[in-house]
């Protein structure tokens, strides 16, 4: 089972678009969060469900113009639905625990394309909105760009997909849902190639 793999930690993809580069003072405008189960007859890694949540800027914190145009978000299209900090970690925090209670594991642990960035904003979230439980190790991670440099030589996600030989369109990234997918193919793709070597 996953819960052996991970010391009883399951492991979540976590992508977030934001406002800016400071935790503390920029708002969340996207999350997004893709599962990751394990095969039972290959034990492998599997790519599974993401769940992608609009994020309504939380009042008071800042968006930088310059965040949305490197993300292409529109705060004001009327399509896009967005929801609360809140609302959308509720919903989250309980998929992941139904997840993390099914193949029991004692905690999530957030992987991420530069993990320390997405589990700051995701902290101070959690803080302001006085969520009292999250699902996640307070302060345990797991990074593709660590797992990327040592197996493909590659921290440039894009170059590290492309030494994978996973699809990564430029044109899509910097959709917290697109680059959540990619980021848990991109995980399942180097943890299998190590177990692989290790048979």
């Amino acid at each position: 089972m996953i819960k052996d793999r991970f010391r009883k930690y399951l492991p979540v993809v976590i992508d977030l678009e934001t406002g800016g580069f400071d935790s503390k003072t920029n708002a969340i405008l996207e999350i997004a969060a893709t599962l990751i189960s394990e095969n039972e007859k290959t034990q492998l890694l599997e790519v599974g469900e993401t769940y992608r949540y609009h994020i309504e800027p939380y009042e008071g914190l800042i968006v930088e113009q310059e965040s949305l145009d490197f993300t292409k978000i529109k705060l004001d299209h009327p399509l896009r639905n967005a929801i609360s900090e809140k609302d959308a970690l509720d919903d989250l925090f309980k998929i992941i625990n139904t997840e993390r209670t099914a193949n029991g594991c004692s905690r999530a642990i957030l992987i991420g394309h530069n993990a320390h960035f997405d589990h700051a904003f995701l902290t101070e979230a959690i803080a302001r909105n006085n969520l009292k439980k999250s699902p996640f190790h307070p302060f345990s991670v797991l990074d593709t760009v660590s797992l990327g440099a040592l197996h493909t030589k590659q921290t440039v996600f894009a170059r590290i997909c492309d030494v994978l030989e996973i699809e990564y369109d430029s044109k899509l990234a910097h959709s917290a849902a697109y680059d959540s997918d990619v980021t848990a193919k991109v995980f399942c793709k180097i943890i299998n190639d190590f177990d692989r070597l290790k048979r």
